[in-house]
């Protein structure tokens, strides 16, 4: 495909399991999931709550409050005013494996990767097993380049059989072996990604791509079809739906996608792309 923004759209992909939401997904976030284990809870010396404060005060909720508050900033591009929240956040509770896994997602976001790296390691060293974090910096590793040490953080999460979001593993996986260039290694992760969960979006646009791009067209329009099926039709689905028909030869198949992205997405650089008649 000319571009992946699909998954800029709904793979920012990734359910929070700490947070409670899914992320928006911006720029370099792409691929990440808000989440950590959080830091056990030991007693004070004199068996109040660890973290309690005069008047009941609990450091370890605010920390957890805060976290919530920094990560929904984030999530509306109130960078500023996240940044100020989990910082917050840390110095209520330094062993927030949540807190520094959003400050890392903020500096990733904001350009900074060695603060981001940094957050996202102190994150592993006080949760070392949670998939999660492990999943964050993978990708965080395969933003900078470092895909195939990325592959390896990605395949840690995997080991871990509570994990409740293998596919997203799995696929992050697939999009940092296609950058490197082994194919073969991303059409098993992201098979392994769909055996998981079918209903991925993120999944079905890859395959079909992978699928398109080996002239096996059989195998990309069955998973092209399956996601206009069941989920409202972007400028890119249709894109590649229409290259594939028009690769196979159907040319009825190639003008219907064809008058749906002139009718629905007359602006998107997919079209524009077909007025000039540039399939490749």
């Amino acid at each position: 495909m000319t571009r992946m923004r699909f998954l800029t759209a709904c793979w920012l992909v990734f359910c929070a399991v700490m947070l409670g939401g899914c992320a928006a997904g911006s720029g370099s976030s792409e691929g990440m999931i808000p989440g950590g284990a959080p830091a056990q809870r030991q007693p004070n010396p004199d068996g109040s709550p660890r973290g309690a404060q005069p008047g009941g005060i609990d450091r370890q909720e605010v920390a957890r409050i805060r976290t919530e508050l920094a990560f929904n900033y984030f999530q509306n591009g109130q960078l500023a005013i996240a940044l100020e929240e989990v910082r917050a956040a840390i110095a209520s509770d330094p062993n927030n494996a949540s807190a520094f896994n959003v400050l890392g997602l903020i500096n990733m976001d904001l350009g900074d990767n060695p603060r981001a790296e940094e957050a996202f390691r102190r994150s592993l060293q006080i949760a070392p097993n949670d998939s999660d974090l492990l999943n964050n910096f993978g990708w965080f590793l395969c933003q900078t380049k470092r895909e195939r040490e990325s592959i390896d953080r990605f395949l840690a999460a995997l080991k871990n059989p509570l994990y409740t979001s293998p596919d997203k593993a799995y696929l992050n996986a697939g999009i940092c072996s296609q950058r490197i260039g082994n194919d073969g290694a991303a059409e098993d992760y992201y098979r392994r990604a769909f055996a998981l969960n079918p209903g991925n979006p993120a999944v079905l646009m890859r395959l079909s791509d992978l699928y398109f791009r080996r002239g096996l067209l059989n195998e990309a329009r069955f998973y092209a079809d399956r996601f206009n099926r069941s989920f409202e039709v972007t400028a890119e689905s249709l894109w590649l739906a229409l290259r594939i028909e028009r690769a196979a030869g159907d040319r009825a198949a190639e003008s219907s996608f064809a008058t749906q992205l002139r009718r629905r997405y007359p602006n998107s650089q997919e079209f524009l792309l077909l007025q000039q008649g540039k399939f490749e």
